[in-house]
């Protein structure tokens, strides 16, 4: 059984529908793989690529420059690390930024400006504030004057594309919260949603509709949580989705092929370490479950996406 506290919140957005694919990255199974998943749109189908991570990690952020490259920051090795993984969608080549996070850390989220800048927030050894953001013209990273509104790790992400990035949930010293904080890309300005989660809860996973929506998925708080919160982007008021995960998990991870659907794959159920991918339609929110799922079952992933429709 994995040990709380424990991972991140993870996002991406992608693809239109049309090309582009979800990659969902490292993990542990039996021990921490390098492993990298990619999930093409709009079949679903699975392959997984010959040159995964640079070294086996868990705990990382992600974060996705439309139809370029998706970044994956931080995370645990055989220790916290500031590492940041570029995957450029081209080819899948894989490459290290020269300039990593500006502090070690894992249990911590990622959103995307496309086009602009990647940001990631959170995360442990002890709790951060730290948002740091890498602009895509030129991997060059700064740290944001203002972080996040508590030190907070497990944490997720997602973001509504040349507006503002969300960062919900996660455990702070005073336990697990519901709290989403917004960055206007505008200015790296933070606000504090009034309506927050549904419940307290980390270990949960995001994935935005741009334009439309974000969705934080699954996540534990009292207990191993199957609910999908869906904040609108036009007034930032939350529903919850009357169909939750297949099971309710933590630990996963979440992806968006944006304007077609979510993806939220792999994690834990209480008993076993899953292979799971739901898919939920934007068009009614409906769920499926991918007839092919993880090339194999782990938790404390995370994932990002060719986002062909934000490029």
């Amino acid at each position: 059984m994995p040990i709380r506290p424990a991972d991140h919140g993870i996002f991406a957005s992608s693809g239109g529908g049309v090309t582009g694919a979800a990659y969902i990255a490292g993990g542990r199974e039996a021990s921490v793989v390098a492993t990298v998943d990619k999930f093409a749109f709009p079949d679903d189908s699975r392959s997984t690529l010959g040159t995964g991570l640079a070294t086996a990690t868990r705990y990382m952020g992600g974060a996705s420059n439309g139809a370029v490259a998706a970044y994956f920051a931080g995370g645990y090795q055989t220790s916290q690390v500031a590492t940041v993984n570029k995957l450029a969608f081209s080819d899948d080549g894989l490459s290290t930024l020269g300039t990593g996070l500006s502090i070690a850390r894992y249990q911590l989220a990622g959103a995307a400006n496309s086009g602009t800048a990647a940001y990631f927030a959170g995360g442990a050894w002890t709790r951060k504030t730290t948002v740091d953001k890498f602009a895509f013209s030129d991997d060059g990273r700064t740290t944001l004057t203002t972080g996040l509104s508590f030190a907070n790790y497990t944490l997720s992400g997602a973001a509504n594309s040349g507006t503002a990035a969300y960062f919900a949930g996660g455990n702070t010293s005073s336990g697990n919260v519901d709290e989403v904080d917004k960055f206007a890309f505008s200015d790296d300005g933070r606000t504090t949603l009034t309506t927050g989660l549904s419940s307290t809860r980390g270990s949960l996973a995001g994935a935005a509709n741009s334009g439309t929506a974000a969705y934080f998925a699954g996540g534990y708080g009292a207990s191993r949580l199957d609910t999908v919160d869906k904040f609108a982007f036009s007034d930032d008021g939350r529903s919850t989705l009357g169909t939750g995960l297949s099971a309710a998990t933590d630990l996963l991870s979440g992806a968006a092929d944006s304007g077609v659907a979510a993806y939220f794959a792999g994690g834990y159920d209480g008993s076993a370490t899953v292979t799971t991918v739901d898919k939920f339609a934007f068009s009614d929110d409906s769920r499926s479950t991918l007839g092919t799922g993880l090339s194999a079952a782990r938790y404390e992933l995370t994932a990002a996406a060719n986002s062909s429709a934000l490029a």
